[in-house]
């Protein structure tokens, strides 16, 4: 595993060598806006198969993507509906992540069949960067195999998963602390999967008057 530390006056570089790898089929760790991920090409099925590899991660639950720039979500989801398109702008770039119908682009295994795909384009614009440098969008699952809970410190990412990954863009400890809100949005409807930093309330004002929001049981 090669290691690259960031520091002041690095980061483009670090960039550059982390989406080299990605764009050539590689597997990296990288921090995200509270844990590290592990990144790859979301569109590349052998990379794909890496990560789920790596994490032990069972072939039904899916793995998001992170995107560059919330005006390109059209890329890689198909219609995204207002719901949608009233959230991004309310919530984009940040800690939201939507569950939209798939571009066919994508392996079937990245969304383990269900042909829809968590996107979120993240506060973080070393992630966003990274994103853009290795094509628009990068895998983010958290740098962790599966049944353990995520990690903020690059040390343990190299104990836990430091032989399978090619590249760990170290930068230290990261902040941390409440995930991401998890919403599908299809037409008429949000469905509130996970509340994390973003609150239910939130949400309800941000899509009112075009589409109900269910959560729970109810969703």
């Amino acid at each position: 595993m090669e290691r690259v530390r960031i520091e002041p006056g690095t980061e483009a570089r670090a960039i550059a060598r982390a989406a080299e790898i990605v764009r050539a089929g590689g597997v990296i760790a990288f921090p995200t806006d509270t844990y590290y991920g592990l990144g790859a090409d979301p569109m590349n099925a052998e990379a794909v198969a890496r990560i789920f590899a790596v994490k032990r991660r069972a072939p039904e639950k899916p793995v998001l993507i992170l995107i560059a720039d919330p005006r390109e979500v059209g890329r890689f989801a198909v219609d995204p509906p207002e719901s949608a398109r009233r959230l991004i702008e309310a919530f984009w770039p940040g800690p939201l992540t939507l569950v939209l119908k798939a571009v066919p682009a994508f392996p079937s295994l990245l969304h383990a069949g269900t042909g829809r795909i968590g996107i979120r384009c993240p506060d973080l614009p070393l992630a966003r960067d990274l994103a853009r440098a290795a094509g628009g969008a990068i895998t983010a699952t958290s740098a962790n195999v599966s049944g353990r809970g995520p990690i903020d410190t690059a040390e343990e990412v190299a104990a836990q998963l430091g032989d399978e990954i090619d590249l760990l863009l170290d930068a230290g400890r990261l902040a941390g602390g409440k995930e991401s809100t998890v919403a599908s949005a299809e037409p008429g409807v949000v469905r509130i999967a996970r509340e994390g930093r973003i609150g239910e309330e939130e949400i309800r004002a941000a899509v009112a008057g075009i589409a109900s929001v269910l959560k729970g049981r109810d969703a």
